[in-house]
């Protein structure tokens, strides 16, 4: 009797220490151990070690414990295995899971933001703060003369493959990757439909975003855009030079330019469209989709000169000949005098 009490107590202290174990591993590892109310984001980036990505988790997620995860760790050899990326932690994620993740490199993808700007060293600029890649790298990239080359582009053309958007990616994605990511977006923008508007027009895409950027440059309201667009493929069908005063400042590389003057319109550049006929070897600044659109679908009309009103409003008065031009030049520099803009 007494043997069978023996058998029967060493049977239940086994069993709760069985109990005690499977408690302790079901709590260590499948239990919820972040303490957040909605999903977080760690960045893991490749100067990352087992110590950082240990510190952006329990900054970011703010676990009970992370003993689980450090188990995992070890015995899968994770700390020489490191991936990079952009990865989510839900408030029911357990250490397990969220090990699986990261060592699988199962990320989270991110909103990257193309904007229109003014130059290429601008965009490295924006996107090096949106991705991991730094701006070294990519410039790279943007300046790889046979890359860009076998797809269709040089440096001065550039500007015309990036499709002001948002698009969703992975946080770590490589230059060239991010190169070829663009090519099937701009090559997706540009589809039938596009592409026969602007044969139509007796341009190609590159030519359409070109005569776009400096629309934009021209005017920031975006219903005055068609109508700008309109004048100036009035210009180029007539043979007449485009005279388009942001093309000179580009070519100067000045942008804080208020006033044209004689001077600047004698600058020898091929973007100085007071000397050189037709459009500029490409965009001025990467048009948005809504300045692509206005050359594509530009208004219908007989003016061929354009001068910013005196009022200061953003917006052009725009005539169909010289006389009626002058007459609005006049008003316009006047205005310029009154306030002292040189």
């Amino acid at each position: 009797m007494n043997k069978k009490k023996i058998v029967l107590s060493a049977i239940s202290v086994l069993a709760l220490i069985g109990l005690i174990f499977i408690g302790s591993v079901y709590y260590v590892f499948f239990s919820h151990q972040f303490g957040i109310d909605k999903t977080a984001y760690i960045y893991i980036d490749k100067n990352d070690n087992i110590d950082s990505v240990m510190q952006k988790i329990d900054l970011v997620g703010n676990p009970g414990n992370m003993y689980g995860f450090k188990y995992l760790s070890k015995k899968n050899n994770y700390p020489q295995h490191i991936k990079t990326g952009k990865y989510e932690i839900k408030p029911n994620d357990n250490v397990r899971y969220l090990f699986r993740k990261l060592s699988k490199g199962y990320q989270s993808p991110v909103n990257l933001t193309i904007p229109s700007v003014r130059t290429l060293d601008k965009l490295v600029k924006s996107l090096s703060k949106q991705l991991m890649i730094d701006s070294l790298e990519l410039s790279k990239v943007l300046n790889d003369s046979a890359l860009i080359s076998q797809n269709g582009y040089n440096i001065q053309t550039l500007p015309a493959l990036f499709i002001p958007n948002t698009y969703e990616v992975y946080w770590d994605i490589n230059g060239k990757d991010f190169f070829e990511r663009m090519i099937k977006e701009n090559k997706n923008f540009w589809n039938n439909d596009r592409i026969k508007k602007a044969e139509e027009l007796k341009l190609t895409p590159i030519e359409v975003s070109t005569l776009a950027s400096i629309v934009e440059e021209e005017t920031a309201n975006n219903k005055e855009k068609p109508m700008v667009a309109g004048l100036y493929l009035n210009r180029l069908k007539r043979g007449m030079l485009l005279q388009a005063d942001p093309t000179v400042k580009f070519g100067l590389q000045d942008f804080t330019l208020r006033r044209i003057l004689n001077k600047h319109l004698l600058v020898n550049s091929p973007y100085n469209t007071y000397k050189y006929a037709g459009l500029p070897p490409g965009p001025i600044r990467i048009p948005s989709i809504i300045g692509i659109e206005s050359v594509l679908n530009y208004s219908r009309h007989n003016y061929l000169y354009m001068c910013a009103k005196e009022d200061f409003s953003g917006t052009h008065n725009f005539a169909e000949n010289v006389a009626q031009h002058q007459i609005n030049a006049r008003k316009y520099q006047q205005a310029l005098n009154i306030r002292n803009i040189k």
